[in-house]
């Protein structure tokens, strides 16, 4: 693996996709199936056709822990079979999801226990997709470890519901993640990995100066805490290496931008607010800090924005590309809309809307497609 830039394509095409499949335990302690919700397991031949329609070659996909693992090192894969049979009816490569944000019931994410059965769980799925389906393979182990630890402890939204713990559930995950990417590359030691979360940029309040440390600190120290020990910058004894980052998946939203208030609350910086940082220079940081190869992970605009915001994720990302960041695809997330976690009401953010009628019909948002097409020619 190369860490500098090579100018060879990793992947199929430099558009991608994803589908929705957070299977969180929420905080009214009910488990979530996002894949369900969004109607994905309905319309999976249809989706990935649609994605293919569309010249994307690569989609993120879910293997979903809780489901699939029976306990006792026993596994049922057939929800996984008819994904990657659907990708490959439609040449699709799938990203494949290992835990994103759901662990099977009873398994306490700080304990070694958890640790050794999401390892089996990892070997067992590279397992399964390198005897399904042709090279190359790609696995996100753990997705937005650095997120995922803010929510699931202080901000109490999902299990572990871990309130002051949020440094410790970190370094967990990390270890997870570590020790499973290493046993699916046990099994197959060609594997990709693509480690997700977001990117971020933080300023004081007008005003107060001695808030821009605290700030930058966020954006520029915690917020990359979770790739530094992936490789092996931080926490070393875990055994993260920069061959185990492999690829830095960076998750790109308009709420990603924030002014950092004295009471830790965050207010989104507007599209305009002078004080928003570039995303080519965001990127470029992330490239700068690592030597990997760098996705866009997740990104989608907002209702009637979508357009404008491809637009502008491209017109940085091309500037990106320009300043040295070897940037290999941008992951237009997600592909079908989902309900808003918590309204519940569709978000209307994908290439596809969602109507509540007739069985979750697509509907495609014109402007949005139109706007990847004109990028992709």
């Amino acid at each position: 693996m190369q860490g500098e830039t090579s100018g060879e394509a990793i992947f199929p095409t430099f558009f991608m996709a994803g589908f929705e499949c957070s299977t969180f335990v929420w905080k009214d302690r009910e488990r979530k199936d996002y894949v369900s919700a969004t109607g994905h397991d309905r319309h999976l031949k249809a989706d990935l056709a649609a994605a293919m329609d569309l010249g994307i070659g690569v989609v993120r996909e879910a293997i979903r822990w809780p489901q699939v693992d029976l306990g006792e090192g026993r596994f049922d894969w057939s929800s996984v079979k008819s994904v990657q049979d659907a990708a490959t009816d439609c040449k699709i490569t799938p990203v494949w999801d290992l835990c994103h944000y759901g662990f099977p019931d009873g398994c306490d994410p700080f304990s070694d226990e958890c640790r050794d059965r999401f390892v089996v769980y990892c070997r067992a799925a590279a397992e399964f997709v390198t005897s399904t389906a042709e090279p190359p393979y790609f696995f996100t182990p753990i997705n937005e470890i650095t997120f995922f630890s803010a929510a699931a402890t202080d901000l109490e939204w999902m299990y572990p519901f871990a309130k002051g713990r949020e440094d410790e559930l970190k370094r967990a995950l990390c270890r997870m993640s570590i020790a499973g990417a290493k046993a699916i590359r046990e099994v197959e030691p060609g594997a990709r990995m693509v480690h997700v979360d977001p990117i971020v940029h933080a300023v004081p309040p007008p005003g107060r100066p001695d808030l821009a440390d605290e700030a930058r600190d966020e954006a520029y120290r915690e917020a990359y805490e979770g790739w530094d020990m992936l490789c092996g910058r931080l926490a070393p004894e875990f055994g993260g290496s920069p061959e185990i980052l492999d690829i830095v998946g960076v998750n790109v939203y308009h709420y990603s931008q924030v002014q950092l208030d004295a009471d830790k609350k965050r207010e989104i910086l507007g599209p305009r607010d002078p004080r928003r940082k570039p995303l080519s220079e965001l990127l470029q940081f992330a490239w700068e800090r690592y030597h990997r190869p760098i996705i866009i992970g997740e990104t989608s605009g907002f209702q009637e924005n979508r357009a404008e915001w491809l637009r502008m994720t491209m017109e940085e990302s091309l500037k990106a590309i320009d300043a040295g960041v070897d940037l290999h695809g941008v992951c237009l997330y997600p592909f079908v809309d989902l309900p808003d976690w918590w309204t519940q009401k569709w978000a209307r953010i994908g290439i596809y809307d969602v109507a509540d009628k007739d069985g979750f019909e697509r509907v495609p948002c014109d402007a949005y497609i139109q706007e990847l097409r004109r990028w992709q020619k």
